[in-house]
């Protein structure tokens, strides 16, 4: 399947008739059960712009965070998924329909890079997590720079998002996800003018902090004491 890690793979499947009506049906079921089960709540600084290129650079706690991002915001989001998940057609299918960005894992990294920028150029907003896999105990893991060369290269706006909840509900230790409280922080927006005007390590040093920043309003907001005790339970039962 490496064919479709490069940047000629399709683009924009989700906004044939198929994807479309796939994508609202599924928008409505997930936003029900996000609602009601995870007690799910965003919170925006400002609006997203509704078109062009965006960057949604979020902290990464879980396996739904695509889902969330995705539910949270008004515009269609591009998440990447790793090219083998291709390999199951029907599978394939669907999340191609909903705009999935595929990445072959096997590649290089700026080739990877070149799939997101070319996405990017096309003027779709594309998923990013910086720290480029879930966090092991629910805090802030060490994010890498490859998202301000993206930026630069497809002069694209960044909004940082801090995601708070998501750990507690579905940490990796378990196979499914249990009820909670998540809660989404979406930062101020880096123009695309300003992401010009930057170089990457500034771009870098900024957005990270903005994500910090996040995260730290997220827990205030959720309330740490709920997530300090959920931490303890987990502790004591892994010790059991």
């Amino acid at each position: 399947m490496s064919d479709r890690g490069d940047e000629e793979a399709p683009v924009g499947g989700g906004h044939t008739a198929f994807g479309k009506c796939l994508y609202d049906l599924l928008w409505v079921l997930c936003r029900t059960l996000g609602v009601s089960l995870l007690g799910f709540r965003s919170r925006f600084v400002e609006p997203l712009p509704k078109t062009g290129p965006l960057i949604v650079l979020s902290s990464h706690q879980t396996f739904l965070d695509p889902l969330l991002l995705g539910l949270a915001t008004d515009r269609r989001l591009s998440s990447l998924a790793r090219s083998s998940l291709y390999r199951f057609k029907p599978f394939a299918a669907v999340i191609t329909a909903l705009d999935a960005v595929p990445i072959d894992l096997d590649s290089s990294a700026l080739k990877a890079m070149k799939v997101v920028i070319a996405r990017l150029k096309r003027g779709a907003a594309v998923t990013i997590f910086p720290e480029g896999s879930r966090t092991d105990d629910g805090h802030l893991g060490e994010f890498k720079s490859g998202f301000a060369l993206i930026a630069k290269r497809a002069a694209a706006p960044i909004v940082p998002v801090a995601i708070v909840g998501g750990f507690e509900c579905w940490p990796r230790t378990r196979l499914l996800p249990r009820p909670g409280r998540i809660r989404l922080e979406f930062g101020e927006i880096l123009t695309a003018e300003q992401v010009a005007a930057m170089s990457e390590q500034e771009i870098f040093a900024v957005c990270t902090q903005r994500i910090r920043d996040l995260d730290a309003k997220a827990r205030v907001a959720l309330g740490g004491h709920w997530i300090d005790s959920a931490r303890r339970t987990r502790s004591r039962n892994s010790a059991r």
